[in-house]
């Protein structure tokens, strides 16, 4: 019996893909093997790139009591000013390594670290992080002993950057210690900062952080007479009253690390402090273009290797659902989700709003399946396979997750969860699973309506910033994580066509998009304490 399955769903499988009823026949034969060459060239080339971008530094990896961090240094080692560089909310070091690199290859030391309940911290943070008697002041404590192991490093003289959630900490820890010669606030949101202090302040915003751009120019006027201009540099760095505002062009709150302008700034603005004259360009990190063209290569590659996945069904899985119909059931989950969440308890685990999210994917993926039961007469599953479907899912989990796990953990964020994170991962995967299958299975099928797939995802986006818009101060922190939910989208969804269209069912790609989505929220939100 199973043998017959087989030859029927291969012969349905022909049928569909008949060279005689397409023309270019002999190009649509290559296209496959030409991707596959293109894509594992663009990936080659983008980990060449990347791993030339510390060659010939000294990469050290320490740790400073509990704390994980990295000394970036050239060789040989010589005296000089120490950089030391924090990251932000539901960051870690790794993000941060284009400003160690460009300091470290323009002769400074430069030092990374994970804050507590970051990346590989093995300790959560502690206290309140909406007060600043609370988890403020845990960050400040540690980015203060950071500071002081890194002053054994070099000649004494000594600077700090921070980004986001990590800029207010730097302007304090600077207020707090005045041989710390200037401070680089990126993407920055303090209140602390005054007329005088921290010395020597350089603010850089991406050019599409409006609000932050207002920031930079709010800190800056604080000790001018008249309205500051972004770009000019007003003050002086012998009496530590320097400070200037500075936007990278084409730029948000994450692509601004990645920036060359935010690279040249901030080393322009160290080397004015130190009294550093350059006879030569100085070296500015380029690895963002390169980690998108990997992403991009591994994304690509998919379609060829999707034609070594079983055809799990004998005819095309899903709900089938035109656009009146889809309509209608994408209406209820978008707008009853934050409604309902926003008189439910969310709070179960010490994540900062992780726990919220997991709670938002689970509602939401029932609310839809409850919404499919209306149609469930136009559902087809005929002639599926249980034991291939879970091998096709198994296969691009390890493709969507294990094949860019190295990458992205050495080159962009912390990708490795630690065993404190096991829970949050098991509670993400729930909320997760109900989603991705419930809405994978929405979108597809016979006569399925084009495009729907895109219009689901942009639905949960609109229902999280509904629920961000009724509780702006517990969920201020999912605007800064939306970002990267669109990016996981707009990459799992791709993935997720070729598979469809090979395996003809929609819970192959929707169980590995669950995997991949619960992993990687669940290795990146800060543990709390308590």
């Amino acid at each position: 019996m199973f043998a017959a399955y087989r030859q029927t769903a291969f012969a349905a499988h022909l049928q569909d893909h008949d060279p005689h009823s397409k023309p270019n026949r002999v190009l649509k034969r290559l296209l496959n093997p030409v991707l596959a060459i293109l894509s594992v060239l663009a990936i080659a080339a983008s980990l060449w790139n990347l791993r030339a971008t510390t060659a010939g530094l000294e990469v050290r990896r320490i740790a400073i009591g509990d704390t994980p961090a990295t000394v970036y240094r050239m060789l040989p080692e010589r005296p000089a000013p120490v950089i030391v560089i924090a990251h932000g909310f539901a960051g870690s070091q790794q993000l941060m390594q284009p400003f160690a690199a460009t300091f470290a290859r323009a002769g400074y030391i430069a030092v990374t670290f994970d804050f507590l309940g970051h990346g590989r911290n093995p300790r959560p943070l502690g206290g309140s992080i909406t007060e600043i008697d609370g988890a403020t002041r845990w960050l400040a404590g540690q980015t203060a002993e950071v500071v002081a192991f890194a002053r054994t490093l070099g000649d004494g003289r000594l600077a700090i950057l921070g980004h986001s959630m990590a800029s207010d900490i730097v302007v304090r820890v600077a207020q707090a210690d005045p041989g710390i010669a200037a401070t680089v606030a990126v993407s920055m949101f303090s209140p602390a900062v005054t007329a005088d202090t921290p010395r020597n302040l350089l603010v850089i915003a991406g050019q599409w952080e409006g609000m932050l751009k207002a920031e930079a120019l709010r800190a800056v006027g604080l000790s001018i007479n008249g309205v500051p201009v972004a770009g000019k540099t007003y003050g002086d760095f012998a009496n530590g009253t320097a400070r200037r505002a500075a936007f990278s062009p084409w730029s948000e709150h994450i692509s601004v690390l990645y920036k060359q302008a935010s690279m040249a700034e901030a080393l322009g603005w160290l080397d004015a402090t130190f009294g550093v004259t350059r006879t030569a360009a100085p070296y500015l990190d380029a690895r963002g273009p390169w980690i998108v063209l990997l992403l991009a290569g591994i994304v690509v590659l998919g379609r060829p290797l999707s034609t070594l996945l079983p055809v799990v069904a004998m005819r095309r899985a899903g709900a089938g659902l035109r656009w009146r119909q889809l309509a209608i059931v994408l209406l209820l989950p978008t707008i009853a989700t934050p409604l309902l969440l926003r008189e439910l308890p969310t709070h179960f685990l010490p994540v900062l709003v992780a726990d919220y999210l997991a709670v938002h994917f689970a509602v939401y993926g029932i609310l839809t399946a409850c919404g499919l039961a209306w149609f469930r007469g136009r559902s087809a599953a005929a002639g599926t396979s249980l034991p291939l479907l879970l091998a096709a899912a198994a296969a691009v989990t390890l493709y969507a997750v294990g094949l860019p796990f190295w990458a992205i953990d050495s080159y962009f964020t912390s990708f490795l969860p630690s065993p404190g994170r096991l829970p949050l991962l098991a509670a993400m995967l729930i909320g997760t699973t109900a989603f991705f299958l419930s809405t994978e299975w929405l979108t597809r099928g016979e006569q399925a309506a084009r495009g729907g797939y895109a219009v689901a995802k942009a639905a949960f986006i609109v229902s999280l910033a509904i629920a961000v818009a009724l509780d702006f101060e517990r969920l201020f922190f999912l605007i800064i994580i939306v970002p990267l939910i669109v990016v996981f989208f707009v990459v799992y969804g791709l993935v997720s066509g070729v598979v469809y269209r090979r395996t003809r069912h929609p819970l192959v790609a929707g169980i590995a998009s669950a995997i991949a989505f619960a992993w990687a929220i669940g290795v990146t939100f800060p543990l709390l304490a308590g």
